[in-house]
């Protein structure tokens, strides 16, 4: 069969792709790893589309990988074994937005930016969790691999806020999980069997969403920042048990850099809101107070005068706390997004400065406080793109933060394929074979964006 010919049966030719041109933009993402072969590009517009294109997959044996804004940086959607990328941004409607019940609903092409801007013009009073991301990354991708928004210190990481979704199985079937498969309205995922956890952290290897409900929450219309310094790294877990104690953050950073020589300091960035301006001004003297109080001696001082900039960087939604991090000519940046116990914070950072300079590279640390507590601490490389040598120093760096990652009990976030191959070297033997087993019996084919959450062969080790 002509595949190229099936597929523009299926969207037609303005949707589909094998031009060596468009395929370059799909074979790599902004972060450091190296590109790789894709052979279609397909941009669907309805599930039925979806459903078809999977079934053809499935026919031909050809590998299928679905992509939301493709800024993960670490390659989760540039196809492992070639086959069809399954570029979304075409199913962009927002299809419903309950405020009695606070959810949105939409499909899986909806934008952080799109979401954003029709919340604000017709339902001033909610807004979403929206990830520290360019506006082009799409709400059901970031969501999907657990991604973190502006609210996360209070209300949970994204994943935690789907209410449920509509998937197309790797076998063509569609599927509405959630409240939505017993009635009309998307309002909860239980209680019920919890099926979505069966396609979130997955990358696509379960299935492709389609829809998904998303909770909303509040929007106060009073938010301020501040920010605490302090030398002392073995001050910071008591410091985030403290202010998490408190239960009043709307989200909670720690931040550092080596250049400028002001920023080489440990900055506790906090922002509050309130929904009036009594509320705002007593969370603020509350927390001024809990510092000035912390460990005694000024260990951690009150930033008097905190820049505009950095004031205007951390009120925006989302907050771009990571712009700081970018030191090198050519514009690549990469992390490993480590999640790690609060009490492991120490030796990571001290641990993590030396893997910068090890590989003549300048430190900066971005860390957002997450409910729990635990944090999002990240190990932070800039790189020219158009150095190799300088890119093959960062994919080193990155596999020595992963590695200590693990060492210090963590786990990496959106990890790229050999930062998965560590995570399953390190889990229980029967969870990584379970993990197996429903890949198996979701994707009976194997053509679900193969590749990733695959253990190593035994002739690769």
């Amino acid at each position: 069969m002509n595949v190229y010919r099936s597929l523009i049966d299926i969207v037609g030719e303005k949707r589909v792709s094998n031009s060596q041109e468009e395929l370059f933009i799909y074979s790599r993402d902004p972060g450091a790893q190296p590109p790789r072969q894709v052979d279609y590009v397909v941009m669907p517009e309805t599930v039925e589309e979806v459903q078809k294109i999977v079934i053809l997959a499935n026919q031909e044996k050809i590998p299928i990988t679905p992509l939301g804004g493709g800024f993960t940086l670490s390659a989760l959607v540039v196809p492992n074994k070639g086959g069809i990328v399954l570029d979304m941004k075409r199913m962009d409607r927002i299809l419903e937005v309950n405020e009695k019940s606070r959810y949105a609903l939409i499909e899986a092409g909806v934008t952080q930016a799109a979401l954003k801007s029709y919340l604000e013009k017709n339902h001033p009073r909610l807004q979403h969790s929206t990830p520290e991301a360019p506006p082009t990354v799409t709400v059901v991708g970031n969501a999907l691999i657990q991604g973190h928004g502006h609210i996360s210190p209070r209300y949970g990481v994204n994943s935690d806020m789907i209410n449920g979704m509509e998937v197309v199985l790797p076998t063509g079937e569609v599927c509405k999980i959630g409240s939505c498969s017993i009635g009309p309205s998307w309002f909860t995922r239980g209680p019920l069997p919890d099926l979505p956890g069966l396609f979130i952290g997955w990358y696509g290897t379960t299935g492709i969403v389609t829809k998904l409900s998303m909770r909303l929450f509040p929007k106060p219309p009073y938010r301020e920042v501040f920010a605490f310094s302090s030398d002392d790294v073995d001050l910071i877990p008591e410091a985030i048990f403290e202010a998490m104690q408190l239960d009043l953050l709307e989200d909670f950073f720690l931040i550092m850099q080596e250049k400028p020589e002001w920023m080489n300091h440990i900055f506790y960035v906090l922002i509050l809101s309130g929904h009036f301006e009594e509320e705002l001004e007593l969370k603020t003297k509350i927390y001024k107070d809990l510092f000035r109080r912390f460990k005694g001696g000024g260990k951690v001082q009150f930033v008097e005068d905190l820049h505009p900039a950095l004031r205007k960087r951390f009120l925006d939604v989302p907050p771009l706390a990571a712009l700081a991090a970018d030191f090198r000519k050519g514009g690549g940046f990469e992390y490993t997004g480590a999640i790690l116990p609060i009490e492991k914070v120490p030796e990571a950072w001290r641990r993590g400065i030396d893997i910068s300079h090890r590989y003549g590279m300048i430190c900066s640390y971005v860390h957002q406080v997450l409910t729990g507590p635990s944090i999002m601490f990240g190990f932070n490389y800039s790189f020219n793109r158009a150095d190799n040598a300088d890119i093959e120093k960062t994919r080193k760096a990155l596999e020595e933060a992963n590695r200590l990652t693990f060492e210090l009990g963590g786990m990496v976030w959106k990890g790229e394929v050999a930062a998965q191959r560590l995570a399953m070297e390190k889990m229980d033997p029967n969870t990584a074979q379970l993990i197996q087993r429903i890949k198996k019996v979701m994707d009976p084919q194997g053509i679900m964006n193969p590749g990733n959450w695959e253990p190593l062969s035994s002739d690769q080790k």
